[in-house]
């Protein structure tokens, strides 16, 4: 039993050691734990069950913009991966390459795939014949195999779990206009909506941008611990993966033509990304639009009316289950203080407590996990209760987020202001920089703040880059990351 105490009680404090309290969270919770394959990990049913919410919503999007999901295979013949040289080049340090069938030794070698741009390239060469077979818009769910040196739960592992969207187009502004409408309409939509966070957005720098593609466009979190996360990314890959593989059409004026293609995905970091954002110290805060379960029944049991209280949770549960996705807590071996914490730790956004005194007035007691604010409401308006209390507490998810993100943008034009603020508060530093890679390099060097983006926003002012001085019009944010 003590053992099981510390269990829920035992996290290490977020403000004392913030990279600890993320794993003891992740594993306590039950999202995910650790396996004997360097680098793996499983993600528990808890962390599953959130991964499919997260999937449903983001998949509704992606089909109501006209893509349709597809399937391609895992293992990708190395002629293919090379035939794009800036693409195998980027990814070839964290590539995993099968070379036997059983014990024989294969004629190529295959990696597995770390990204799928070749394997579905050299198919859309083959579907691709004129102008009426475009535009293609095609997405997979699917796991990713990166050989990552440095790992850690969700954020970085060997293997994780993704989307990936593929498309290709008549004309260079049909392929801008989807990586962007994947951008806005449906990441950021997606994350800020669904997940909570809020996200700053903009296009990645030529340093900063995937291997292969003409342009990226990316989403950056700002995680509580100052230090921000990539939630998704978009890219305008051109026509260089179209040349690559002879991705051509016939169009309306019978002459040949390369297409022009994008890719897009994200991840199970994601996950990660909620923990870090709406947990404390007492662990995760889940925003009810994907919590794998919304509402926890926990039952005030006494031996003489533990019969009628029992009932009463069932009913409850077979009333509320109609609209919200519920538990019951009914386990005997636990008080409910060990309970209370346990499904705080677990990050259910709403406790329901019911006990033979509430039975006898009718009411239950409603507890939000987002501010601890307790109200006693009468059943017959409890499911309009519940409904209006969750959209609260994921509107205030995202207003907590958000308010923490403005508070942690600031604009800097000193390099040592910039070199001290990176250090003791991290954050997003907004500044102006020269467009050269040596400055890029050396901020990075000096600081280990990249680059996040160069942001959407219209700049009609100049400065001097914070690292060489240069008058500059270009505009960016630098922050450490994950």
């Amino acid at each position: 039993m003590e053992k099981d105490l510390d269990f829920v009680k035992e996290i290490t404090s977020k403000e004392k050691n913030f990279s600890q309290w993320y794993i003891d969270v992740v594993r306590k919770a039950e999202l995910a734990d650790y396996t004997t394959i360097k680098g793996c990990m499983v993600i528990r049913p808890y962390g599953y069950g959130l991964w499919e919410n997260m999937q449903q919503g983001l998949d509704k999007r992606i089909k109501k913009t006209g893509h349709k999901n597809a399937y391609f295979p895992l293992f990708i013949p190395e002629n293919l991966l090379k035939k794009e040289a800036e693409h195998v080049e980027g990814f070839a340090p964290e590539v995993a390459w099968v070379t036997h069938g059983g014990s024989q030794k294969l004629e190529e070698r295959m990696a597995v795939r770390p990204t799928s741009e070749a394997i579905i390239c050299s198919l859309y060469s083959k579907w691709v014949r004129s102008y009426r077979d475009l535009p293609i818009l095609i997405n997979q769910w699917a796991n990713i195999v990166r050989w990552e040196k440095t790992t850690r739960l969700f954020l970085r592992t060997t293997e994780f779990l993704w989307q990936e969207g593929h498309t290709v187009h008549k004309t260079e502004e049909d392929a801008q206009e989807e990586t962007l409408k994947i951008l806005f309409e449906v990441y950021r939509d997606y994350i800020e909506n669904d997940l909570a966070i809020p996200v700053v957005v903009g296009k990645k720098t030529s340093k900063e941008r995937f291997a292969g593609a003409l342009n990226t466009y990316t989403l950056e979190a700002l995680m509580t611990d100052g230090k921000v996360l990539q939630a998704g990314t978009s890219h305008n890959l051109g026509q260089n993966f179209a040349k690559a593989f002879n991705i051509k059409y016939l169009d309306e004026d019978q002459t040949e033509k390369f297409a022009w293609q994008t890719s897009w995905g994200t991840t199970t970091r994601l996950i990660g990304a909620i923990v870090m954002v709406h947990g404390d110290e007492r662990g995760l805060k889940l925003p009810p639009k994907v919590a794998p379960i919304q509402l926890v029944i926990v039952p005030i049991m006494f031996d003489k009316t533990k019969k009628e209280v029992l009932d009463k949770a069932e009913k409850l549960n077979s009333i509320l289950s109609k609209d919200f996705r519920v538990e019951i807590d009914a386990r005997d071996e636990y008080k409910p203080g060990w309970k209370f914490n346990e499904w705080e730790m677990r990050g259910v956004p709403l406790r329901l407590e019911i006990g033979p005194r509430d039975m006898a007035k009718e009411q239950v007691v409603l507890v939000r996990r987002d501010t601890g604010e307790k109200q006693i409401v009468k059943e017959e308006i409890l499911t309009e209760t519940v409904k209006d209390l969750l959209i609260k507490i994921q509107e205030n998810l995202f207003s907590q987020a958000k308010k923490f993100l403005q508070e942690n943008i600031r604009e800097v034009s000193d390099y040592n202001e910039f070199k001290k603020i990176i250090e003791d508060k991290r954050g997003i530093i907004k500044t102006y920089w020269c467009g050269n890679e040596d400055c890029e390099d050396k901020v990075k060097e000096e600081t280990k703040a990249s680059i996040r983006c160069i942001p959407f926003e219209e700049n009609e002012t100049s400065g001097k880059c914070i690292y060489c001085g240069k008058k500059t019009s270009t505009l960016v944010y630098f922050a450490r990351a994950y």
